[in-house]
């Protein structure tokens, strides 16, 4: 008889499951993302945040560098074994050679498909760590690092992990499930660049004076130029990105979630081996035992 969380008398995927630290880092970084990338509609105009507008997201990337290395070694430390890290390391790879593929051309990215379907199955933790890391190594490969890399790395992590935050992860499957993880990926495709789009935002004060952030300039003024900035600037690229994910994961998805989800119970990362001297060994040799 099949237990809760199995499907077809096989058992669910082992989830890599984060711990109160990992947790607690998680939240951390969260809340010094939300500072780093809305700090132009948290300021007054006259605090002195404001009056450096230039310079605080410089320091907000250097610090966000940081942050993301501490999450990444307290979500190892709370479930990542050498199993789960063989598997980040293949699935971050494959995500940055992904990348390439459609830089340039009319926000074309097939690693957004990837890191959804990721992050559904291996869950919220991995999925941040797969992500921020993902969007590192693509940096590399590419050529991208700057000071915007650390949002990129922020803004990847949370959309991985968002997928990993879906309903059903156990009992949905099929169509609805596919459906699902396509409204996300549309949805998230333009958070991410939204994201983006404010992280570079204010340095855009100097160059377009009708669009560019303010700084003497109240909230809901600088909310409307950053709408009108968005909308001039890459609504027609994220909704490529938008498009590409969901395309691609109402048609590749179904292959490539099996893949992950039998990787993930071949790996099962969360079984532990213990060595045990049993009597009836014929040379008294430890016997490996499951746990």
């Amino acid at each position: 008889m099949s237990g809760p969380g199995s499907r077809g008398g096989r058992a669910a995927p082992a989830v890599v499951r984060l711990g109160p630290r990992a947790v607690a880092a998680l939240v951390l970084v969260g809340g010094v993302g939300v500072a780093a990338f809305g700090w132009p509609f948290l300021a007054p105009p006259t605090s002195q945040v404001a009056a450096h507008a230039q310079d605080a997201p410089w320091l907000f990337a250097g610090l966000l560098v940081l942050l993301v290395a501490v999450v990444a070694a307290t979500v190892s430390e709370s479930g990542l074994g050498p199993k789960a890290v063989a598997m980040l390391g293949v699935l971050a790879a494959t995500g940055a050679a992904l990348r390439p593929i459609g830089a340039g051309t009319a926000g074309i990215e097939p690693m957004f498909f990837l890191m959804v379907l990721s992050g559904r199955v291996l869950g919220p933790g991995f999925g941040f760590t797969l992500g921020s890391l993902t969007m590192f190594a693509s940096a590399l490969l590419t050529g991208g690092v700057g000071p915007w890399m650390p949002f990129q790395m922020l803004a990847m992590g949370w959309f991985t992990m968002g997928a990993g935050l879906l309903p059903g992860p156990d009992r949905l499957r099929g169509g609805g499930e596919r459906a699902l993880l396509a409204g996300y990926g549309f949805l998230a495709a333009f958070a991410y660049g939204t994201l983006m789009n404010l992280a570079g935002w204010p340095f855009m004060s100097g160059l377009a004076s009708n669009v560019g952030f303010d700084a003497a300039a109240g909230v809901p003024a600088n909310l409307a130029r950053f709408a009108a900035y968005c909308l001039a600037t890459s609504v027609g690229w994220d909704l490529g990105r938008a498009v590409v994910t969901v395309v691609l994961t109402l048609t590749a998805g179904p292959a490539v979630l099996r893949a992950l989800r039998r990787a993930t119970r071949r790996a099962a990362f969360e079984t532990g081996v213990t060595f045990e001297d049993h009597g009836g060994s014929p040379r008294g040799h430890p016997t490996a035992v499951d746990r």
